[in-house]
């Protein structure tokens, strides 16, 4: 019976959806936009702006997704990440009330609501690292070019085709705005500062920027390009301290949700009232609050280290 009115329930909204002639896309984007809307009054914006008030829970997660897609390149697809969280929301909801257990409803929804935002930014420190070891790549070659003929449009121009994107294409800009916009080549590496995030990025276009008063001080920016090799070793050795709490974590989980069908095969009685009386259901809700809590802090506060100095 349940299970009828699951279908009826999808059913029907299918059919709004139809009949309003909406896309599942549009309302997801209007739906998060109302979440993310600024604040209505002077007040309100002031304490975001100072910190005074932080957003809530839902909305900072939203926030963090949204910026780490747009440095990743991938603001695109905010929109199917939010239809993906949606869908995650019911499917969550409709376990639970599958299984008959509606104190597990709420937790199962907002649980898997979730979801999608945690992936975003669990895959972001991969993308750092892949764009640090471009950058190394990159800075060693247009450096060493420098060096040479002391003329930082003809290094970059002379070494671009080696590049791989993202890097290449922040490069590529750098080139068309001296050639094409603005022949102020301190203006133009100012901006291309401001491309890409990473510590020894920024100090190797300030040395540029010297550079351009006093070539003598070429010679600083070897050392600077060989900081990304020593930050790339010991960032190595951060992160596989910080995967062992992570899998040591997944196990536990594992283990925890393992021992539900397991108890079924040992002992019957002990899993009928685990599964179907009040006290086991609330058990099982609580269980399923602490694993969603315990991961999203592990997603927060085992993200890999980075050493940066």
């Amino acid at each position: 019976m349940t299970m009828i009115l699951l279908i009826a329930c999808a059913g029907m909204i299918t059919g709004f959806f139809f009949l309003l002639h909406l896309r599942p896309v549009e309302f997801t984007d209007e739906l998060f936009a109302f979440l993310l809307r600024k604040p209505d009054t002077l007040k309100e914006e002031i304490n975001q702006v100072t910190k005074q008030r932080k957003p809530g829970v839902f909305r900072r997660e939203i926030m963090e997704a949204q910026e780490i897609l747009v440095m990743t390149g991938r603001g695109g697809t905010f929109s199917l990440l939010c239809a993906a969280s949606l869908a995650l929301f019911a499917v969550g909801g409709s376990i639970a009330i599958i299984i008959g257990n509606f104190f597990l409803s709420p937790v199962m929804a907002i649980g898997f609501l979730f979801m999608p935002f945690w992936y975003v930014r669990l895959t972001a420190n991969n993308y750092k690292k892949n764009v640090a070891a471009e950058l190394e790549t990159a800075l060693s070659i247009i450096t060493t070019a420098y060096l040479r003929n002391e003329d930082i449009l003809t290094a970059v121009e002379e070494n671009i085709h080696y590049l791989n994107p993202p890097v290449q294409t922040v490069f590529r800009d750098f080139v068309t705005q001296i050639k094409l916009v603005n022949p102020d080549v301190e203006a133009a590496l100012r901006n291309l500062k401001g491309r890409i995030e990473n510590d020894v990025f920024h100090e190797w276009c300030d040395g540029l920027c010297d550079c351009q008063m006093d070539r003598s001080l070429k010679t600083t920016l070897t050392p600077i390009v060989n900081k990304l090799s020593d930050m790339r070793n010991v960032n190595a050795e951060l992160e596989f301290l910080v995967t062992e709490p992570r899998k040591e974590f997944i196990t536990m989980v594992i283990l925890v949700i393992g021992n539900i069908p397991l108890m079924y095969f040992l002992n019957h009685s002990w899993y009928q009232t685990l599964m179907f009386t009040p006290v086991g259901q609330i058990i099982l809700s609580i269980t399923a609050t602490l694993i969603f809590v315990s991961t999203a802090l592990v997603v927060k506060l085992t993200k890999p280290l980075e050493y940066r100095r």
